[in-house]
């Protein structure tokens, strides 16, 4: 069952264009074409990858950000308490009103006490500045690595500049070494991404950074496997571009350094819609497109890599619109708003206010205390305290 159904995926008809078969791309000592069993080397290269990152945010960013002035903010812990824990592991962790009043009842706790636990065990989980500071500084220098690398390989490639050049001899066209290396390490990057999604930063665009990776995955993958590498060298360098301004926006924000935070801000955004938005398009999607069908007809991997480029497309909309929400934010405001994207903490403001209320309430107590025997004494009603009488400011006996 398994050879025939590796036999039917590997099927010539889904690969490669009409007229071109499996013994057409047979390599010899001088060419080389795309394995997909090379691919399987990403697998180890993203574990190395992984401990790379978790040594570079011991060694490095973690010191750095100490160095720099990024301070977690002190947290109130929640009260050790099995039921409500238990509640919150195991159901949920921001609970109704209902939920809160049968809670408090089983607890025999003030609603509110409830709530106020549940607001800080929230807050403890949430992630830290300084390992929101760690992960911005390792993706900053890998994409600063990706965007250079991807340059330097493609600086000398004439589809870089022609783009109908990703056609030429489609889809017959040798493997460079250079251009195998800048596809394993970022199908390796991408795939350490995935490993380490539970323990990186959530934030609000959690199923759509997933969804992100995997089409990223899938694109990468089978473009490689399709020998699609000259247009895949042209998206993974539109992408790195952007993302090279982002991550230190991110560093700078966390540092307080509102100024260089907004000005790299504005950087990021004027790169990130010309080229996800112009750029993207008009090179890899009508390039795609149109230029290929110059060179052999529609066939199911045009279909499939079309289709993965749009779902990309889709998420660079729906990120441009968070991003120029922002920058509408800015221009009103005259300073950048949080990430939209992130996962905001909760303050205690319930308590605060039930501070500020019990002092009020004290306040008004006393006021009401002392007016009051103010009208006894007008009225005769109690004689005054021997020592409460006052002349002129001074406690003067009776």
């Amino acid at each position: 069952m398994a050879r025939s159904l590796n036999e039917w995926l590997w099927q010539h008809e889904f690969w490669l264009p009409p007229g071109i078969t499996w013994e057409d791309m047979q390599e010899s000592e001088d060419v080389h074409y795309p394995q997909p069993r090379d691919l399987l080397l990403s697998i180890p290269f993203a574990l190395i990858l992984v401990v790379i990152r978790c040594a570079f945010e011991r060694a490095i960013a973690l010191p750095l950000s100490s160095k720099l002035g990024v301070r977690d903010k002190q947290r109130p812990k929640a009260q050790p308490n099995p039921m409500l824990e238990t509640f919150y592991s195991t159901c949920c962790k921001n609970p109704g009103e209902d939920e809160l009043l049968s809670l408090a009842k089983q607890c025999d706790l003030p609603v509110r006490k409830v709530e106020r636990w549940f607001r800080r065990r929230r807050n403890t989980d949430r992630p830290s500045l300084s390992k929101k500071f760690c992960e911005a500084c390792w993706r900053f220098t890998f994409y600063c690595i990706s965007f250079f690398t991807g340059l330097a390989v493609l600086y000398d490639k004439p589809w870089l500049w022609d783009h109908r050049e990703c056609w030429t001899g489609y889809p017959q066209q040798p493997l460079q070494p250079s251009l195998f290396w800048y596809y394993l390490l970022e199908l390796s990057f991408y795939w350490s991404l995935v490993f380490t999604l539970p323990f990186d930063v959530k934030r609000k665009d959690f199923k759509e950074q997933i969804v992100h990776h995997a089409a990223t995955i899938f694109l990468i993958s089978f473009s490689y496997c399709a020998n699609y590498i000259r247009i895949g060298t042209l998206v993974m360098v539109i992408h790195d571009a952007s993302d090279c301004f982002l991550e230190p926006t991110k560093i700078f924000n966390y540092m307080k350094w509102k100024k260089t935070c907004d000005s790299l801000f504005m950087i990021f955004t004027a790169v990130f819609l010309i080229s996800r938005l112009v750029i993207f398009p008009y090179t890899v999607l009508y390039n795609t497109y149109y230029y290929s069908m110059e060179i052999f007809q529609p066939f199911f991997g045009y279909y499939f890599m079309n289709a993965l480029l749009i779902i990309l497309q889709l998420l660079h909309v729906f990120w441009s619109c968070l991003i120029i929400h922002m920058v509408y934010k800015f221009i009103l405001q005259g300073t950048m708003e949080k990430d939209m994207r992130s996962d905001t903490e909760e303050s205690d403001k319930d308590e605060e206010r039930e501070k500020i209320r019990e002092k009020e309430k004290n306040g008004i107590a006393y006021f009401s205390n002392v007016t009051s025997n103010s009208y006894i004494q007008r009225n005769g009603s109690e004689p005054l305290n021997n020592r409460t009488h006052l002349t002129n400011g001074h406690v003067k006996e009776r």
